[in-house]
């Protein structure tokens, strides 16, 4: 039993399967180029992340000398953890946008 070879359906998945490639290239480039910042409640500490949530940047604002060492860990820390959710909230949203894309193709 002989089966007909629909070309042009391949075609369509070849050119769909490189623009997911490329899509995924764009997406792969935006999460670690792509940057936001955190604050913690007093604004003293500024972290720096990108968005696969490697840190660039931690920058403290103000003197340390009237802060505990304990105080002073415990909001880095919490500065470092809401870091790491706006990372992941900045994939999500780069996810959103560059194969919200892709969607829209499979509807053409």
């Amino acid at each position: 039993m002989a089966r007909e070879i629909d070309e042009a359906w391949i075609s369509e998945a070849i050119e769909r399967h490189r623009r997911v490639e490329q899509l995924r290239g764009d997406y792969d480039r935006a999460v670690e180029s792509h940057q936001v910042s955190v604050h913690s409640p007093d604004d003293s500490i500024e972290v720096t992340v990108t968005a696969s949530g490697r840190i660039t940047d931690i920058q403290i604002h103000g003197g340390l000398h009237h802060r505990q060492p304990v105080e002073f860990a415990r909001e880095l820390q919490a500065t470092v953890t809401n870091a790491t959710d706006a990372a992941r909230w900045a994939r999500e949203k780069l996810h959103d946008e560059i194969f919200g894309e892709l969607r829209s193709l499979g509807e053409a």
